[in-house]
């Protein structure tokens, strides 16, 4: 059956973090205030980052902290030092790309393991290798790699040579993320952690001898937004990653909310245990991973390399498409001496409505808001204000960090930009 995988979360924030750790994550991986690459990400103050790799220590779970810009000789007075403040809150690993970084890493905090970023471009096993002498403990695979070629490289390196691959998310048009499209436009480096996604916006194409006449790009309605890739998801096929000698499934997201974390986050956790149970029990379920995993995206998804290299109908995102969409309204905390559940709101909703509390063990419970009441005690119809601490009663028991959301009816989406 292969090896046991570690499911790899992103988390955006304090809150995140915890999500994805009750939610079933064996590690998270985070970024500081500075040398990671999402510069746009809430991203952690050191207090934080302190709070949440204690929080998941004390629940079995590890945590990853990310280093992994390319670094200019500007950076690397201030990446020893972030190091040195990293060494006294004991994360797990660090993400490194740069090998002057990497470097770095090796002095100031020998005992932090180093994962090598797939911003490295990790192609082949000689290049494993090479990390490998260097006394890293991980590699983080291209994305353009398919899984014969990840087998391969298994094959080829030692046994305590961790790989690890992203298998499901967004996917960068560019190779292995090295895009210069967001600094071409916008002044905005994405190899220094500020990129602003061009590739999602929409585009035309423009002839020499006839400038201002802008012809947009068609292709059966596939192909306008050319550089925009579909989303990568590998749920369905668990036991080829496994097989493959993959040590850690890697989710990409960041950015993302509670909700879309906890969401990935149970049904790959689902998924991987119940084919680690009973190859059948996986098979059997696989409907409720598709329904799920479903609720928590805007693109169509794709098998991206792994089966091979991808064409235009199986990678190029098709804007055409109805979701199902999901919205987030908070997480649940601690019960008050009235049995009232205390939340940070995040969308509005009114008494009366009818919500879900998703629950970590898969359950999703249709319930009614009952009532609604405020810091100060006063009854509420409607919770209208992001961030409004409420106490809620929605008639069942709950747990904390349970997820509260709202179905919305189907409608069409155009892409995002």
């Amino acid at each position: 059956m292969g090896r046991t995988p570690e499911l790899l979360i992103p988390a955006s924030s304090l809150e995140v973090l915890k999500t994805a750790v009750i939610f079933g994550a064996d590690a998270v991986y985070i970024g500081g205030e500075a040398f990671g690459l999402r510069a746009k990400a809430k991203n952690f103050s050191m207090k934080d980052m302190g709070e949440g790799i204690a929080f998941a220590h004390a629940h079995g779970a590890k945590v990853y902290v990310t280093a992994n810009i390319l670094a200019h000789n500007r950076d690397l007075a201030g990446v020893e030092e972030y190091f040195k403040e990293l060494k006294e809150l004991h994360p797990d690993a660090l993400i490194i790309a740069d090998p002057g970084v990497f470097q770095i890493a090796g002095r100031v905090c020998p005992e932090i393991e180093r994962h090598i970023s797939t911003q490295a471009n990790n192609t082949n096993y000689g290049t494993y290798l090479f990390w490998h002498e260097l006394r890293a403990k991980r590699v983080v695979s291209a994305r353009e790699l398919s899984l014969e070629e990840i087998k391969e490289i298994r094959e080829h390196i030692p046994e305590d040579m961790e790989i690890e691959t992203f298998i499901h998310g967004a996917m960068c048009i560019s190779y292995s993320g090295r895009c210069l499209l967001s600094n071409y436009f916008t002044g905005r480096d994405a190899n220094q952690g500020a990129c602003t996604h061009p590739c999602r916006w929409k585009y035309a194409v423009v002839e020499e001898t006839r400038p201002g006449e802008y012809m947009p790009v068609y292709e059966n309605e596939r192909g306008t937004y050319i550089f925009n890739s579909k989303d990568l998801c590998m749920i369905e096929h668990i036991p080829e990653l496994l097989e493959a000698g993959i040590d850690s499934l890697k989710i990409e997201g960041r950015m993302k909310t509670a909700l879309y974390v906890a969401t990935v986050a149970r049904t790959y956790r689902k998924a991987i245990d119940d084919y680690q149970k009973d190859p059948e029990l996986y098979r059997k379920n696989m409907p409720w991973y598709l329904e799920q995993i479903s609720n928590c995206t805007y693109r169509q998804f794709t098998k991206g390399f792994f089966f091979g290299k991808p064409d235009e109908n199986s990678q190029i995102y098709d804007n055409n498409t109805y979701v199902k969409e999901y919205t987030y309204l908070g997480i649940v905390g601690e019960k008050n001496a009235e049995g009232l559940y205390r939340i940070e709101q995040r969308n509005k909703f009114s008494v009366g409505e009818t919500i879900e509390v998703m629950k970590p063990n898969g359950e999703n419970l249709s319930v009614t808001v009952r009532r609604i009441v405020n810091e100060d005690g006063v009854e509420q119809e409607s919770a209208p204000h992001p961030k409004q601490v409420l106490y809620l009663d929605l008639g069942v028991e709950m747990e904390k960090y349970d997820i509260l959301r709202r179905q919305e009816p189907e409608q069409p989406k155009a892409a995002l930009s």
